[in-house]
């Protein structure tokens, strides 16, 4: 053999190599269940075995090729007891996988699940991997309404390996004020931010409602959409019977929706794998880099600047950096979008523009296309490998936060391999975070005195009256307080027409318990 075709033939080794080492997006499906009955509702692994198949046929793969999975991560699905979710489901579709994965809950985790798998392919662990989620809340609530044993299938042998960490969301502290769920505390960030940027309370409510008014746009043309109904503005943030507030400054409208029942599933391969086994070029989605970072205050209360997320920045500044690329390469976007304040600071932080024409979302959002509990970034992903396929020279990035801005993912997709390195997932070392003051502030639960509120909210009952304000500031000194207001009703309503951060009061121990007294 001549040197020429020596060198052709280490040229061919090279691309051989790359090409089984790319890792690429080839099949996708969705699937939502808006009206079904509790009886002919399906259950987590029968929309797990349909979402995959429907993933396989767009890929245009064999039966034998979907059997042949080497790797199968289920996304945690609340309220499904199965000790190994991934193995019932390899075992329906006859696949003996080699590694299973289940995650733990949040809803950054289906990007970060998604940037493993990848990863794996490049290191030449994975050739052929399924990643599948489902949220069934929706029948799960019926049922336990009326007390009905749903009869889901358990079991599945071992438990396997977890994507993430296992770690509560909340002290004692915070669920002892008030301070619960999403919806109680993503609004005390949201007042934090409206002060920062120097709002009004009616222009900060015409600015949210203008930002998820074109969320329920793409909604209301997507298929898949639990919601797919357009709302203007004024819908959105005016509050109705409908619309009742659950915590100020957010309606209803502008809270993500979990009681859903939705699935989706992403066949993710090397590029080799995939062209050996027939899925057309033009269906493959390449990686491009990703990344994942955790905020040091892990607690909500404990964090330094109410109005900021430096690990939101670090996740997706890193991950732009894994790709090559800036945000200004970018073609297509969805940020994870459970309430206005995930998306407002993804876009201040990133330096956009809340008119980019480029928007925020390609499933319309948490809100409108339903915020299938861990599950969501599995449809945005889904979603996003079917527009970028579109394209031509494409590039997607998803982003996802879980708990309460604490936990967050990026990752980059498009229809072209990425050139130059390998891609890659990691934090860089450069982090935006470096120059910010990271450091938890924690609370300090019997301070008494002067006080200045930095963030607050008021959480409303069902029949739309304030019922508990929480408030979260720096005491006399500078220690970080967490304290009820009063619940007189009239106190209430005056503390949400008007500007409350910076407003100076008095905190008083009422029965054991911290209380804000506005001066």
């Amino acid at each position: 053999m001549n040197v020429s075709a020596t060198l052709d033939m280490n040229s061919i080794t090279e691309k051989s190599l790359a090409a089984s080492k790319r890792p690429v997006i080839v099949g996708v499906g969705q699937l939502v269940q808006r009206d079904a009955e509790l009886g002919d509702a399906l259950e987590p692994l029968k929309m797990l075995e349909q979402v995959t198949r429907q993933a396989a046929q767009d890929a245009e793969i064999t039966d034998a090729t979907l059997a042949g999975l080497d790797t199968v991560a289920v996304v945690s699905v609340a309220g499904w007891r199965a000790t190994n979710p991934a193995r019932l489901l390899s075992d329906v579709i006859g696949a003996k996988p080699s590694a299973e994965f289940t995650t733990e809950l949040g809803g950054q985790i289906g990007v970060t699940a998604a940037n493993q798998l990848a990863e794996r392919i490049t290191r030449g662990e994975t050739k052929i991997g399924l990643l599948a989620g489902c949220n069934n809340l929706r029948t799960l609530r019926r049922a336990i309404a009326i007390k009905r044993d749903l009869g889901w299938v358990k079991g599945g042998g071992p438990a396997p390996e977890c994507i993430g960490e296992v770690r509560p969301g909340n002290t004692d502290l915070e669920r002892q004020y008030g301070m619960e769920t999403p919806p109680d505390i993503y609004p005390i960030f949201e007042n934090a931010l409206r002060a920062r940027r120097g709002l009004s309370l009616s222009e900060h409510a015409q600015k949210m409602g203008e930002l998820f008014s074109a969320f329920s746009k793409v909604a209301a043309a997507n298929p898949h959409a639990w919601f797919p109904t357009f709302r203007d503005a004024a819908e959105l943030t005016t509050p109705t019977a409908k619309n009742r507030m659950i915590a100020f400054p957010y309606p209803k409208y502008l809270n993500a929706i979990l009681n859903t029942d939705q699935a989706a599933a992403l066949l993710i391969m090397s590029e080799s794998a995939a062209l050996e086994a027939g899925v057309p070029r033009e269906k493959l989605v390449y990686w491009w880099g990703g990344a994942e970072a955790v905020e040091k205050a892990w607690n909500s209360s404990e964090r330094p600047d109410f109005a900021s997320c430096p690990a939101m920045l670090d996740a997706s500044q890193s991950a732009l950096q894994n790709a090559g690329i800036q945000i200004s390469d970018v073609d297509l976007i969805d940020f994870y979008s459970c309430f206005p304040v995930a998306v407002e600071t993804a876009i201040r932080q990133l330096g956009l523009s809340e008119d980019d024409p480029r928007g925020f979302t390609v499933t319309g959002g948490l809100p409108y296309a339903g915020g299938p509990a861990s599950a969501y970034t599995l449809h945005s992903l889904a979603t996003m490998a079917e527009r970028i396929r579109g394209g031509s020279d494409t590039i997607g990035l998803v982003t996802g936060n879980g708990w309460y801005l604490t936990k967050h993912a990026a990752s980059l997709w498009a229809s072209s391999p990425k050139t130059g390195s390998v891609p890659t997932r990691g934090l860089c070392d450069d982090l935006p975070s470096a120059e910010q003051d990271c450091t938890p502030r924690p609370v300090v639960p019997d301070v008494q005195g002067d006080a200045v509120v930095e963030a607050y909210t008021v959480v409303y009952g069902k029949d739309g009256s304030p019922e508990r304000g929480i408030v979260l500031g720096a005491a006399e000194g500078g220690a970080r307080f967490l304290a009820n207001t009063p619940t007189d009703r009239g106190l209430l309503e005056a503390f949400v027409s008007s500007e409350q951060v910076g407003r100076p009061g008095i905190l008083k121990d009422v029965a054991g318990l911290q209380q804000f007294e506005p001066a």
